[in-house]
């Protein structure tokens, strides 16, 4: 049995030393030395490569997902704001004296009751003095970085408007979104 190992670890030391030389007739030594600092500089910069880090769709929320006056509530995956149903308004529409930003974030959610993933527009009311009766909702679930404009929600989305105030943020659940 010893016999048998030996003789097939010659064996393959033979092959081995064959195959080594005959790439060491075909590929020169600076070619080998600039694939190797290739794949190194490679190694080095392939974490410097923008890719997103989250998922697109929120995970299921907390138990609060069905309540529209928490922030835990499944359509409010990407908003950043005091949520208008606390200032006198609903989670679609702005309170009175106040009106809703011309451009908007948007925003993936996943549903959990559904399983299934709802697009969102995120709207703040502006025009009116910011409400302080709830805390603000901060959720960035999905958000992208900030060379996405549209989907960036840390932003004065009441630029486009006459009055630049913000008051609050609502959430319009446009559609299903894709499965694609």
């Amino acid at each position: 049995m010893r016999y048998a190992i030996d003789a097939l670890l010659d064996y393959m030391d033979r092959r081995m030393e064959k195959a080594i030389r005959a790439s060491a007739q075909r590929i020169g030594r600076r070619s080998v030395l600039a694939r190797l600092g290739a794949m190194a500089l490679g190694g080095a910069l392939l974490p410097m490569l923008p890719f997103e880090r989250v998922p697109a769709a929120a995970a299921p929320a907390a138990p609060n997902e069905e309540d529209d006056t928490t922030c835990e509530y499944w359509a409010y995956c990407g908003i950043d704001g005091t949520l208008c149903n606390a200032c006198g308004g609903t989670i679609s529409q702005c309170p009175p004296g106040s009106e809703a930003s011309k451009v908007s974030w948007v925003g993936t959610c996943l549903r959990a009751m559904d399983r299934k993933a709802y697009l969102v527009s995120y709207y703040d009311c502006c025009g009116k003095s910011p409400c302080q009766e709830e805390p603000s909702c901060s959720r960035h679930v999905g958000e992208r970085p900030g060379y996405r404009i549209g989907t960036l929600s840390d932003m004065n989305w009441c630029m486009a408007n006459g009055a630049k105030g913000v008051a609050c943020s609502t959430a319009v659940v446009v559609g299903v979104a894709d499965s694609d």
